[in-house]
């Protein structure tokens, strides 16, 4: 499974929960809570009320005194109350007294009168000096009815038992309205938890992806920079792969470079020293001259490969540019002509060159100059005396192309997939001397640091055709 799906699954889990919560415990809480708050003020009201008829219920004046003809009044009322967007036109109680014995004496809906209620939960526990309460079924079945219970007190006795009535349909409205609401806000809320979730699957898969394709292009063997990570964590990982990469790769570089160095310079190394033991014993001076200059040629060649190790050891080791400037490539193109004038005329080469008017890029002048030197050095070794070298720069896509053609012999079959491994080098025409092997390899790394790209082959009409692919 991916991380970015494990991710977003398990904090679709969370939403889930917290969804199930909302839905249903929460909204499952709304009903009795309401009631609750119901039942406080009833409480209230039932007390009141008994104090109220106190004196009525002393003189036996309940079905016709003050009480109950205040009673009458307030059931006669007609209310326009506006309770949170709710219409009220009618008073909701029923109000019943009871004696001492538990029989019905006052009834503000004429229903119970003379009946015994004194097994009824509210009566019941009243008289027996407890808070008397119960929530029985209406006639129709649809709802219940909330009875609480007040006791009627006179001369430290207990004279009767006051009760007030509400059906819980008066409180419906506002507990399905409520209902409606956290439904509303919770399946809200589901949505934006699955958003945040998956937008935060999406950074952190993003992040280990970024880091996935570094690690992956490091073992490709690819020059690439270590990505910008966000998380510290993945940060911090990215940062560890990077250091263990530089480790390895200094390691293994430096297990390279001494081993190449020491087989390329055993052969100049034995020429110098069967020279220079020959020297010792008397010969002609014309063999003591080639035996020297044999000598000379070997020192130079050692001077050579040095350098050009060094060069690609520090170019090698560079991850990016660090630092470009906006440049023409006909300057580039200008100064190595200039630089192989010398070598041109000693082998009798014509160099005809084909650019545009300007050809501005963003690189470092110096590399782009010592690759092109490479390309155009080989071109010129490989080439025959008296033959035309064509250097052409065209606009192509999102950048340049440069293209070099020699009238050489061309690259043979067997070389053409190794023409850019390092140390690899073809006998020059005309005689068994090899290059370093290092020149291709440094124009494929000054390339590849500058985003574009070289490709060499034969062209259809003869000869080598070297192409420098330039972004713009």
């Amino acid at each position: 499974m991916r991380l970015g799906i494990g991710i977003f699954l398990g904090y679709l889990l969370i939403a889930l929960l917290a969804g199930f919560f909302v839905l249903n415990v929460f909204v499952d809480e709304i009903k009795p809570s309401v009631r609750q708050s119901m039942e406080d003020s009833l409480v209230d009201a039932a007390n009141l009320l008994a104090e109220l008829a106190v004196d009525d219920m002393k003189n036996g004046l309940l079905p016709s005194g003050t009480f109950s003809k205040h009673v009458a009044s307030y059931q006669s009322r007609q209310l326009d109350a506006a309770i949170w967007g709710f219409s009220r036109t009618r008073p909701g109680f029923r109000i019943y007294i009871t004696d001492a014995s538990g029989i019905v004496r006052y009834d503000s809906a004429n229903e119970a009168l003379g009946q015994d209620f004194s097994q009824w939960n509210d009566v019941y526990l009243t008289l027996k000096g407890k808070y008397g309460v119960r929530s029985s079924p209406d006639a129709n079945g649809e709802s219940t009815t909330m009875y609480v219970a007040a006791p009627i007190k006179a001369e430290g006795g207990i004279l009767g038992v006051l009760t007030i009535a509400k059906s819980n349909l008066s409180v419906e409205p506002f507990i399905e309205r409520t209902r409606r609401k956290m439904v509303h806000a919770g399946y809200w809320l589901l949505a934006a938890s699955l958003l945040i979730g998956i937008l935060i699957s999406v950074w952190l898969s993003a992040s280990v992806q970024k880091l996935v394709a570094y690690a992956e292009a490091v073992t490709r063997g690819e020059r690439v920079v270590l990505p910008s990570l966000s998380l510290t964590e993945i940060k911090r990982l990215g940062q560890a792969l990077q250091s263990m990469r530089e480790r390895l790769e200094g390691k293994q570089y430096v297990e390279e470079y001494i081993g190449t160095l020491t087989h390329e310079m055993k052969s100049p190394l034995t020429a110098i020293q069967a020279a220079s033991e020959l020297l010792q014993e008397p010969m002609p001076e014309p063999q003591r001259l080639k035996f020297l200059a044999s000598i000379s040629d070997q020192t130079r060649r050692l001077h050579v490969l040095i350098e050009k190790m060094l060069q690609q050891a520090s170019l090698e080791n560079r991850q990016v540019l660090d630092a470009t400037e906006r440049l023409d490539l006909l300057d580039i193109i200008r100064r190595v002509a200039k630089s192989l004038t010398a070598k041109l005329q000693k082998n009798r080469l014509k160099l005809q060159i084909f650019v545009p008017d300007q050809a501005m890029v963003q690189g470092d002048p110096f590399l782009l100059e010592q690759a092109l030197l490479n390309i155009a050095e080989n071109a010129v070794d490989f080439s025959p005396q008296d033959s035309l070298l064509h250097l052409s720069l065209e606009r192509q896509d999102q950048g340049w192309c440069l293209r070099l053609r020699d009238r050489g012999p061309g690259i043979p079959d067997y070389a053409k997939d190794r023409v850019f491994d390092r140390y690899y080098s073809l006998p020059r025409p005309g005689g068994d001397t090899k290059s370093t092997g290092l020149g291709l390899t440094f124009v494929k790394q000054v390339m590849v640091l500058h985003g574009g790209r070289v490709e060499i082959g034969n062209h259809p009409e003869g000869g080598a055709e070297a192409r420098l692919y330039i972004p713009a």
